[in-house]
C-alpha cells in the first residue's frame, strides 16, 4: 500500500542557544549527565525536558523501586544515585529502605521488614536499595539544578525532535516548543532521551529488536491505590494463598496483562506496575492503547479489590496515575560496545569502564558487573553520546542494564566525559577516558575497578564471593555451550528461574 506523503516548505530556523553540553531529556540519566557535567567543570549546560519535572520513568512514570545497589556488604552503585537516597531520607515519608550500612545483612526481621530489598540469590540476605516518592524527587532534582545554576540552563516544556548534522559530527539538536520550532546549538549533544530519539535520526546504528518474552517488550501505565496498608495486605496473603491467588488472577482478568501492588514508599499508598506485552512505545498506537486501556479498567480493579478482600481494602481508593507512559524498551544504539549475556556468565574487564553495577540478573549472584564507556558510544557519528535506557546491549541484556540505577551511572559518566572533552578539545572518541575515570572515582564518588581513587576492598569482595562463572544457571549455560542462553524475567513467568516466586517488588 502507497504512504501519501507532502513536501515541507523549506524554513528558517532561529537559533534559541548555544552551549557547550546539550542534554536531551531529564529522566534518571538526562538529569544525572547535566549535573555531573557542572560538577566536572561545565559552565555552558542546558538541560532540555519535554515535560515540565525531571525523573522520566522515575517520577513520571512510578518507577518508585532503585533496586540492587550492593552486593555482600558492600555498595558499588553510589554516585549521584546515592546522592538521591542521602537528600530524600531527611524528608519524612520521601524514601524507604535499608541503607548501605544494612548491606548484606541476614537478619529475618530486618528482611521481613524490607520485602522488596532482599536479593533472589542464596544465601538470602539483604541489598541497599530503596522506593522514592515521586513527587519529593521532582523537589529534590529542581534542587540540584538550582544549586548549578551557574553552570546549567534549564528548558522544560521542549521537545528534542531532530539532530543538527554536519557530516558526521552531531552540532545541536532542533526542538519543538509552544514557541515554534527552534534550535540550539552545542559542542557535544547527549541522547538522554530514553529511545534513541535523536540516535536514530542522525546516522548511528540503532535498532529497535526486542525479544517479546521479556520485560523491554512490554509497556505499562502505573498508577496507585489509597486507604490500605501494604504491609497488612501482604500478611493477609501470606494466610491466605488461595484466595490471594484469585485476586490476582481477577486483576490480570479485568485488565487483560499482569499487575500487581507494590511498595510506596509510605504503607498507606501503593503502586500498581503492570506489564502490558507486546508493546512498542515508540509508536502513536501502542502508546494511546497502553495509556487509555489501562484508564478504562482501574474503576472496575479497585471494585474487585474491596469485592475480594474487603478486609483490607474497604477504604481503598485511587490515589492518582502516572502522568507519563511507563517505557521499559524500544530503540537503542548499536554502539561501539554490544552488551551481550556473557557480560554477566563471565566477569568481563573493560579498560574504559564507566559504571561497575549490580543488577538482577541471577546468572552471577547478582555481581556488579562492568559498563564500558564504549556501550554509549554511537558508531559512525562523533559528539553523540546515549547513556540511559537506550544503551547498546543485545535484546536479552538489555533487560538487566536498563533500570534507574543504570540510568543515573551511565548519565553521570556521560556527563563527566562531555565535560572532560569540551575542556580538552577532544571529541567523544577521543577524549581522555583516564581522566573521566579519574573524576568519577575521585570527584563524585563512583567506585571503578582498577582505579587507585576506588579502595581494594570493593574488588576483594567479589574475588572472595567468586563473582561470575560459577552459579548453576551460568554452568548450566556453558556446559550447553551458549552463556547467552539463559533468559531472565519474561513477562510471563516474572523471573527467568520458573521454579523460583516473584519478589513483592519486582523491578519494574
Amino acid at each position: 500500500m502507497s504512504v501519501k506523503t507532502i513536501i515541507e516548505p523549506q524554513t528558517t530556523i532561529p537559533v534559541y542557544d548555544e552551549c557547550d553540553v546539550l542534554v536531551v531529556g531529564g529522566g534518571a540519566a538526562g538529569h544525572s549527565a547535566a549535573v555531573a557535567a557542572a560538577r566536572a567543570g561545565c559552565k555552558n549546560v542546558i538541560l532540555m525536558e519535554r515535560y515540565g519535572y525531571c525523573g522520566g520513568d522515575v517520577t513520571g512514570g512510578f518507577v518508585l523501586y532503585v533496586p540492587n545497589l550492593s552486593f555482600y556488604n558492600m555498595t558499588y552503585v553510589r554516585g549521584i544515585q546515592e546522592e538521591w537516597f542521602t537528600r530524600l531520607k531527611k524528608i519524612p515519608g520521601a524514601v524507604s529502605g535499608p541503607g548501605p550500612e544494612l548491606a548484606g545483612s541476614r537478619s529475618k526481621n530486618l528482611m521481613r521488614n524490607h520485602p522488596g530489598a532482599t536479593t533472589r540469590v542464596k544465601p538470602e540476605m539483604l541489598c541497599h536499595s530503596f522506593n522514592v516518592e515521586p513527587n519529593q524527587l521532582k523537589i529534590e532534582m529542581d534542587i540540584m539544578l538550582n544549586e548549578l545554576s551557574d553552570s546549567i540552563r534549564v528548558m522544560y516544556h521542549s521537545w528534542g525532535c531532530k539532530p543538527i548534522m554536519e557530516g558526521n559530527v552531531c552540532k545541536g539538536v532542533y526542538f519543538e516548543s509552544k514557541e515554534g520550532r527552534k534550535a540550539v546549538l552545542a559542542k557535544i549533544v547527549i541522547d538522554a532521551t530514553g529511545d534513541a530519539d535523536i540516535c536514530r535520526l542522525s546516522g548511528a546504528p540503532t535498532t529497535s529488536s526486542l525479544d517479546e518474552q521479556c520485560r523491554c517488550g512490554s509497556t505499562a501505565l502505573v498508577y496507585r491505590i489509597g486507604g490500605f496498608s501494604l504491609r497488612e495486605y501482604r500478611e493477609w496473603r501470606r494466610v491466605n494463598p488461595e484466595l490471594a491467588k484469585e485476586l490476582t488472577d481477577g486483576v490480570a482478568k479485568i485488565h487483560g496483562f499482569r499487575a500487581m501492588l507494590g511498595g510506596g514508599p509510605t504503607d498507606d499508598v501503593s503502586i500498581s506496575p503492570n506489564w502490558q506485552p507486546k508493546m512498542d512505545c515508540s509508536t502513536v498506537a501502542d502508546s494511546t492503547k497502553t495509556e487509555m486501556g489501562t484508564r478504562l479498567k482501574i474503576r472496575e480493579v479497585l471494585d474487585w479489590y474491596k469485592e475480594c478482600c474487603p478486609i483490607i481494602f474497604h477504604d481503598a481508593y485511587l490515589y492518582d496515575i502516572a502522568p507519563q507512559l511507563g517505557t521499559r524498551g524500544s530503540h537503542r544504539i548499536v554502539g561501539e560496545y554490544i552488551i551481550d549475556k556473557n557480560d554477566w556468565a563471565f566477569p568481563k574487564q573493560h579498560d574504559d569502564c564507566i559504571a561497575w553495577h549490580c543488577t538482577v540478573e541471577t546468572l552471577n549472584d547478582n555481581a556488579p558487573i562492568e559498563i564500558p564507556y564504549r556501550s554509549i558510544l554511537t558508531q559512525k557519528v562523533d559528539n553523540l553520546l546515549a547513556p540511559g535506557r537506550h544503551i547498546s546491549a543485545d535484546k536479552i541484556a538489555i533487560d538487566n542494564v536498563n533500570l534507574i540505577p543504570q540510568c543515573v551511572g551511565t548519565g553521570q559518566a556521560a556527563g563527566v566525559a562531555a565535560a572532560v572533552a569540551v575542556a580538552t578539545g577532544a571529541t567523544t572518541h577521543t577524549v581522555d577516558i583516564k581522566r573521566v575515570q579519574d573524576i568519577l572515582a575521585g570527584e563524585q564518588d563512583v567506585p571503578l575497578p582498577r582505579n587507585p581513587h576506588t579502595p581494594q576492598e570493593y574488588t576483594d569482595c567479589l574475588v572472595e564471593h567468586e563473582y561470575g562463572l560459577y552459579t548453576e544457571p551460568a554452568k548450566a549455560a556453558i556446559a550447553a555451550g551458549e552463556a547467552g542462553a539463559y533468559r531472565h524475567w519474561s513477562i510471563t513467568k516474572g523471573s527467568g528461574d520458573p521454579n523460583k516466586k516473584p519478589a513483592d517488588t519486582p523491578h519494574q
